[in-house]
């Protein structure tokens, strides 16, 4: 009778600590999905921006033809986004998009009769609604990194968490951050 307690005492330890892992990995796999969904978030505003550019160049276009080095910029640019893996390469292509749509801005700027069109200022409103969804996806995606990061970090979950296949994810961040500090805008 006496080792019976030992053994419901041991039982009792390994039941909690079973509990543990089983929570803590549910925990895991719920704050990298959270991360993904935040990617894919940020991936599908990128795509909007991408897709509103070529309309824009070619607003821009008609009344700047001979300004062909910054449509090619802002193509390649545009390209550049769209074939980025992860968020390293995001960040660099982000870099790049931001400086080849602040020349396509300058370009609109030396044109009066472009800044008065109705498609170019609409489709310069869809671009700066589309760069503060990037800006708010590229918030929530930064967030869910790091609570995931910390969850895997902290003892005694980093203790198993490699092991589980669970290794820290990248932050979205952009070399330049004051070329993202505010969307592209122009001045009248």
């Amino acid at each position: 009778m006496e080792w019976l307690i030992p053994v419901i005492i041991i039982v009792v330890i390994l039941v909690i600590i079973g509990i543990y892992f089983w929570a803590t990995y549910n925990s895991l796999v719920t704050l990298n999905v959270r991360v993904d969904e935040a990617w894919s978030d940020i991936t599908v505003q990128l795509k909007r921006r991408a897709d509103l550019i070529p309309n824009l160049i070619e607003t821009v276009k008609g009344y700047a033809a001979h300004e062909k080095n910054v449509f090619e910029d802002v193509t390649k640019a545009r390209a550049e986004t769209l074939s980025a893996q992860g968020p390293a390469e995001a960040s660099a292509a982000e870099n790049h998009i931001q400086s080849a749509l602040k020349s396509i801005f300058a370009v609109a700027e030396a044109y009066p009769q472009l800044q008065a069109s109705q498609n170019f200022l609409r489709l310069q409103s869809d671009l700066v609604d589309t760069e503060d969804k990037i800006q708010a996806a590229r918030r929530f995606y930064n967030g869910g990194v790091r609570e995931f990061n910390t969850k895997i970090k902290v003892f005694p979950n980093n203790i198993f968490a490699k092991r589980l296949g669970f290794s820290a994810r990248d932050f979205f961040e952009v070399a330049d951050a004051n070329a993202i500090a505010e969307p592209p805008r122009v001045q009248f």
